[in-house]
């Protein structure tokens, strides 16, 4: 009878996994599409970039065999918009979007930026733009139509604030500088001695805390100006690794961008090695129940999904 239950109970979950294994290779199918379409629509890298390739890779094998994996992370790009802006010769607005896995049926992520527009200007334009996509986007494909109304409606928003002051490139320098930037990156292992110090040391260099898991996986978080987060980024990827990727980016438009407002934002005070209780055959792997409670103290506890794709506890 104990066989009996289990096989009852079995079945149903397995039909909606079987189920659930449909729907995300449909929603691969179409993701995989609509990138297609993108690249021979927007052929040029300064329209329409990948910034993860790996994880486009990973759809694209998601879409084509059911054997396949889902993805480990979203699929991750940048489109960027001209619009005509009255008075600026050169108005360049950047969609940095992200494909969530439910996607088409959830909305896609988009944030949409540009040096001619203040923060209130940015955060009303991208509420409305989320609004739009709500309404607009259910189930179906909509970068085209988000593309569209950001190219119709960008400009609207810069002119709210140009009658009272003029937007001078100073002025649009300066809102870049001040985005405080949180990098989560991923490796498949952190194994390297020289490779751990030039993490550190690097991060130093660059005024950026955060933490670095050595062992298998490794997992680096650095945070601190976006700028000198890049910076980071384009070093340490330059290194010679199996697998390497930025699992989650987090970027904050800092009102002022003061010294004091970059530390309130601050997660960690410095950047360390964290170490937990490794093991296995070669003491490499860290006790991942051990990195959640320390990431669940810096209120960091929701990016553990985003690495391991389970529920902490």
């Amino acid at each position: 009878p104990h066989l009996e239950s289990c096989i009852q109970a079995w079945g149903p979950q397995h039909k909606k996994d079987e189920a659930a294994g449909m729907a995300s290779r449909e929603e691969a199918e179409v993701q995989v599409s609509e990138m297609e379409l993108l690249s021979s629509m927007f052929p040029r890298r300064e329209e329409f970039l990948v910034t993860d390739p790996l994880a486009l890779a990973e759809l694209q094998l998601a879409a084509a065999s059911e054997a396949a994996e889902m993805p480990s992370s979203k699929v991750q790009f940048t489109l960027n918009v001209k619009p005509e802006v009255p008075g600026a010769s050169m108005a360049e607005f950047s969609m940095v979007c992200a494909l969530p896995f439910k996607y088409p049926t959830v909305p896609p992520e988009i944030t949409v930026r540009s040096p001619l527009l203040s923060r209130s200007q940015q955060i009303q334009l991208n509420s409305d733009l989320k609004t739009y996509l709500m309404q607009n986007c259910s189930g179906e494909p909509c970068m085209l139509s988000a593309r569209e109304w950001v190219k119709d409606h960008a400009s609207a928003y810069v002119d709210r604030e140009l009658s009272s002051s003029s937007v001078t490139t100073s002025n649009a320098s300066q809102s870049e500088d001040v985005i405080f930037t949180r990098l989560w990156i991923y490796s498949h292992h952190i194994y390297n001695k020289q490779k751990r110090k030039n993490i550190i040391e690097w991060a130093k260099e660059l005024s950026l805390s955060g933490f670095s898991m050595p062992g298998k996986p490794g997992v680096v978080c650095v945070e601190g100006l976006q700028s000198n987060c890049d910076e980071f980024w384009s070093r340490v990827r330059r290194l010679t690794w199996k697998r390497i990727l930025i699992r989650h980016r987090e970027d904050v438009s800092l009102e002022g961008g003061g010294h004091a407002e970059i530390q309130k934002q601050r997660k960690f005070s410095t950047l360390e090695e964290k170490c937990f209780d490794a093991h296995g055959p070669r003491g490499n792997h860290m006790d991942l129940g051990q990195l959640y409670q320390f990431l669940e103290q810096k209120g960091c506890a929701d990016i553990f999904q985003m690495y391991f794709g389970v529920e902490g506890h």
